[in-house]
């Protein structure tokens, strides 16, 4: 019974043993076998590892492309209008060993903490040696790549590979948003008053060449009419006159007509003449009749 007991006992031992000495390596890692703290080994290579319990110790680190998203900055740029940038990066681990030996035990919180600050300086070294229109343009690409390439030298020394960096925003602080913001609304109203003052004059030409437009258009349309009329004058004097000499008898009887036809006209008028005028020649005439 005590042997049944001991060999059961060794047995759990010898599978604590084998489970503690064994560890794996995923496909999205790297891993530091340390002995005694000192770095004996660096696996890159997925798969199933041994290790001596308790001498052994597995440190593992994430082998993807990490994210550092920084804090809001403010800086100078070279117009010394302020700005407050807002900047994220993109990294990885590319050296495990040297990764170790230079953030230790903080792991990737302390360097995340290091690559803030690298990458902070370098903000604030690039985007202080230009105009604050550069940082604010949609063309800053080649200001977010000299940061990303300054910050990587400085940042392999901690055994990382800065990949990218963006800047996500570029603003004025809170403080100067309203004095920047009154100032280009009157900018904005300036050209607006601009703008209005030479529609207006436009407006006025426009409206003084349509006058003098209609005032030629007008003359030359009276013009024409008193031509038009003097020639249908005429033509009518002379069908008058060819008619008197044709008739004369006839042509007086057709003035008579028309000048009963444009005195005796309804109305409140009222015109007094002896039956013996000569205005009723035709009326009491046998002719007339």
């Amino acid at each position: 019974m005590r042997r049944s007991q001991a060999l059961i006992g060794i047995l759990v031992l010898a599978v604590v043993a084998l489970v503690n000495s064994v560890y794996i390596v995923d496909e999205r890692e790297k891993a530091l076998r340390l002995w005694f703290g000192e770095v004996q080994l660096e696996i890159s290579d997925p798969g199933l590892y041994f290790k001596i319990p308790v001498l052994h110790e597995i440190v593992k680190y994430d082998d993807r492309i990490l994210a550092l998203d920084t804090q809001p900055l403010e800086v100078t740029p070279a117009d010394d209008r302020r700005l407050v940038v807002d900047a994220f990066a993109r990294w990885r681990i590319v050296d495990a060993k040297q990764f170790r030996r230079a953030v230790g035990a903080s792991s990737i919180t302390g360097a995340r903490s290091r690559l803030e600050r690298i990458l902070n300086a370098e903000l604030r070294e690039v985007l202080g040696g230009v105009d604050s229109g550069a940082v604010l343009s949609a063309d800053r690409v080649a200001l977010m790549n000299q940061i990303r390439d300054q910050a990587r030298i400085q940042a392999s020394n901690l055994g990382v590979e800065i990949i990218d960096v963006r800047i996500k925003r570029a603003d004025l602080p809170e403080q100067n948003l309203k004095a920047t913001f009154e100032r280009m609304r009157a900018e904005r109203e300036r050209e607006a008053a601009d703008e209005i003052a030479r529609g207006n004059e436009a407006a006025q030409r426009l409206r003084a060449q349509a006058d003098r437009t209609v005032i030629e258009t007008t003359s030359e349309a009276q013009k024409q009419a008193e031509i038009i009329r003097g020639e249908a004058d005429a033509r009518r004097n002379a069908v008058f006159a060819d008619a008197f000499g044709r008739d004369p008898e006839f042509f007086a009887f057709y003035r008579s007509l028309s000048a009963y036809e444009a005195a005796l006209q309804g109305g409140n008028s009222t015109m007094v003449i002896t039956p013996d005028s000569e205005f009723f020649d035709y009326l009491k005439s046998d002719s007339g009749q």
